[in-house]
């Protein structure tokens, strides 16, 4: 009445570890590096470089959208005249752009 059970035979080790199961997570993972991070990385590495090389008398667009000429640096603050006789005080983050000398003179 009990009828025998068979055991059934194991399947066939995958040959490659399993490797091909992450493969579509390490595909997304490299796709993601080259379009966002490396970007991304780039961009804060020029911004550093612009912010180092800042300097008196250069003409800049603050992230605010204020516009004038520096006069001068310090290592956290920038002073920058966005009128004659009107300084305001911004941080050196803060400086998005650094404009071409005579830009403010054709504003």
């Amino acid at each position: 009445m009990i009828s025998l059970a068979h055991a059934q035979t194991a399947g066939a080790a995958d040959p490659t570890g399993g490797f091909m199961q992450l493969l579509p997570m390490i595909l997304m993972f490299v796709v993601l590096w080259f379009l966002m991070i490396r970007p991304q990385m780039k961009k804060a590495k020029e911004h550093k470089a612009l912010l180092a090389a800042l300097q008196k008398g250069d003409e800049v667009v603050t992230g605010g959208g204020l516009v004038g000429k520096v006069t001068k640096v310090d290592d956290s603050y920038v002073k920058v005249e966005i009128a004659e006789g009107t300084e305001v005080v911004v941080q050196k983050p803060a400086v998005a752009i650094v404009l071409p000398k005579g830009t403010l003179k054709s504003l």
